[in-house]
């Protein structure tokens, strides 16, 4: 299934996305042949009465960055609008009122009935996956993620693609989601880590190779010994010696209740994303 309706999601609170993030989705959805559309979540804050509180005039506090996010999510959806249509791929600008604490479930939300959802990274280009709602996103909309990272140097290109691949569920799942990704792309790099961690397999990458070329999917196979990195180092040299576009890789961590541990290849490639990654679970 074609890639048709995609959703981006902007940070209003405490810092707003860049502007200059939003340019990254909108030319990806158009890379794709895609429509593109946008949520910003106003954050309310709920503070409860107290003579402290009305002694620091903590609800005059709240009510001014509640103020500053609602101003920040206007913004940012103009922005985006404005974006979007110069490019011919905007569908709609969806603005919520909730709480911070709610943020992460309004977002799953919007994603579940998306078929794919852009998160931008801010300043600095680090993703903390703990702190905030991406993690949510990856793991609980069922729906893959495309990570675009800061700087924008990718601007939606999809020349080389490089899919990480251990022959695990979550590799398999991405690479079922990406499929036609894949075949829009010029070049599709398969790797393979090894010396990392045990692979247990008695299939090949050929196989998987056969699979693909049934989706008209031509694809190169790549052996990288990691020589006592980690995966996520290895795959941060290869996809660079590659000059990749894309990387697409399975999101891998176990949940602890709603929590989730990230395993050590996704918590590295999203510790300093270099290019965008495109995640399933």
């Amino acid at each position: 299934m074609a890639f048709k309706d995609l959703l981006m999601v902007l940070t209003t609170y405490p810092d707003p996305t860049p502007v200059a993030e939003l340019a990254q989705g909108v030319d990806f959805a158009a890379a794709i042949g895609a429509k593109i559309s946008a949520v910003a979540c106003e954050v309310e804050f709920q503070i409860p009465g107290s003579i402290v509180g009305n002694l620091f005039n903590v609800p005059a506090l709240a009510a001014a960055e509640s103020k500053k996010s609602s101003a920040n999510a206007q913004m940012l959806l103009t922005a985006f609008q404005e974006a979007a249509e110069q490019r011919g791929v905007f569908h709609e600008r969806r603005s919520e009122t909730c709480l911070i604490s709610d943020v992460a479930d309004v977002l799953i939300g919007h994603a579940r009935l998306r078929d794919l959802t852009i998160v931008p990274v801010g300043e600095g280009g680090a993703v903390d996956i703990g702190d905030w709602y991406v993690e949510q996103i990856v793991f609980e909309s069922g729906r893959p993620t495309l990570i675009i990272p800061k700087p924008a140097s990718h601007r939606g290109a999809l020349n080389t693609v490089v899919v990480a691949w251990d022959f695990s569920r979550p590799a398999a799942r991405t690479i079922a989601d990406a499929i036609p990704i894949l075949a829009m792309a010029k070049r599709v790099y398969v790797v393979t880590v090894t010396g990392d961690k045990a692979i247990n397999t008695r299939r090949s990458g050929a196989e998987l190779s056969k699979h693909l070329a049934h989706h008209d999917v031509e694809v190169t196979l790549d052996t990288v010994d990691a020589a006592g990195r980690s995966t996520g180092d290895a795959l941060d040299s290869y996809v660079a010696s590659r000059e990749a576009d894309l990387l697409v890789m399975g999101a891998y961590g176990h949940s602890r209740i709603r929590d989730f541990i990230l395993g050590g290849a996704t918590k590295s490639m999203l510790a300093r994303p270099s290019l965008p990654i495109f995640l399933s679970h």
